[in-house]
């Protein structure tokens, strides 16, 4: 529960859908934060969960009170992330606004290093450094080993996972849109000169095996397709990368088995059929 204490500077906003075992480890890296004030609040908003996930959140409820934070567990019926972060805005007060997947665990200075980049009051967007760690499969570890080389990890603030924003840059929209890809349309909202990368990254998972890397390569493409379809206005707000003739057949080089894994999941994905599921947005 909310406790009497002063508005925050800091509000966090978790949307977990059945999350159960990965919202554990998330708030263990959160509230090991080294943030080193009070003022900052944290909103798990559980959605259409059927597993532990609100006991397993409910729990962290004294290690929020030993930091001084406020902790509070929504408890929505229907399965939604845009329902969800909606639902955690309502009831965000911090100046600062930070969006922090379930399974993403974070560096100890991340929230630090944020606060500072987002201190003024020019409108401004900040993320921290993207680190895939190693999955348990097989498979997976060696599409990783590829995949960690994508030029999108590398250049400009990708934002996937976690990204924050101060109070004058989430002015500009109103509720969050119901699309799939919602770290894009927070990203490209912002011109890439008001994105800021801090230091300190995160730790952002890839699913495991085979057929799950399928089932999200092929929502990940469906949400690019949305976001072009709906907001074409904002994609000159993209990053310059790459082209593939210029990373693709270096990180092939170093990554051969890596990259005949990702080849595997795109030709999966381009040649099999969407069943248009919810899956973890990897």
């Amino acid at each position: 529960m909310l406790t009497d204490h002063a508005r925050p500077s800091l509000s966090i906003i978790i949307p977990a859908h059945n999350e159960a075992g990965m919202i554990g480890p998330c708030l263990d890296a959160l509230f090991a934060s080294d943030w080193s004030d009070g003022g900052v609040e944290v909103i798990v908003v559980a959605n259409g969960c059927s597993d532990a996930t609100v006991p397993e959140a409910e729990a962290y409820a004294g290690a929020a009170q030993a930091r001084g934070w406020q902790l509070q567990v929504l408890d929505l019926v229907e399965g939604s992330k845009p329902g969800a972060l909606n639902a955690g805005e309502r009831t965000a007060t911090g100046d600062i606004r930070a969006y922090l997947d379930a399974d993403v665990q974070i560096d100890p200075r991340l929230l630090s290093e944020i606060s500072g980049a987002l201190a003024g009051d020019t409108p401004a967007y900040a993320s921290g450094r993207v680190q895939i760690p190693s999955p348990h499969n097989a498979f997976s570890r060696a599409y990783a080993r590829f995949y960690r080389q994508v030029p999108f990890f590398h250049h400009g603030v990708p934002g996937c996972g976690f990204f924050a924003m101060n109070r004058a840059g989430r002015a500009r929209w109103g509720d969050w849109p119901a699309i799939i890809s919602d770290d894009t349309f927070a990203r490209l909202n912002f011109a890439p000169a008001e994105r800021i990368a801090v230091k300190a990254g995160y730790c952002w998972p890839i699913v495991e095996g085979f057929g799950a890397l399928v089932k999200v390569r092929r929502r990940q493409d469906r949400g690019v397709r949305e976001f072009a379809e709906r907001y074409p206005a904002l994609l000159v707000n993209d990053d310059t990368r790459p082209g593939a003739c210029a990373w693709l057949p270096r990180a092939a080089l170093r990554a051969p088995v890596g990259f005949l894994a990702y080849v595997a999941v795109a030709i999966a994905v381009r040649t099999g059929k969407s069943s248009g599921e919810w899956t973890r947005g990897r």
